[in-house]
């Protein structure tokens, strides 16, 4: 699903013109960035948390070069943990496991 998608789809289940619909849509994914930005957690209820972690650094290697030893320095990322409701429908997708043979 795209941006565009996501305001169709309200704009068709609303009734609201689909530029409005953009622009809440736009301002809403701007705050959740900036918060990030900060360094704040943005936790949005029955959907989940975003939050800004730390990586250590470690030692990478380069497939082409493997004898070497490349440092990879530490970084911040955005870390997503989802809400229960959307873990539970998620786990959905699983597949069977089939019977060992």
């Amino acid at each position: 699903m795209t941006k565009r998608d996501l305001v169709v789809r309200i704009s068709q289940e609303t009734g609201l013109v689909q530029q409005k619909v953009l622009e809440v849509v736009q301002k809403t994914l701007d705050y959740i960035a900036e918060a990030l930005a900060k360094g704040e957690t943005v936790e949005l209820r029955n959907f989940g948390v975003f939050e800004v972690k730390i990586r250590k650094p470690r030692v990478g290697r380069n497939p082409n070069q493997p004898e070497k030893d490349v440092r990879i320095p530490p970084r911040a990322v955005v870390k997503f943990k989802p809400g229960k409701e959307m873990r539970e429908e998620v786990l959905k997708l699983t597949p069977p496991e089939s019977p060992a043979s």
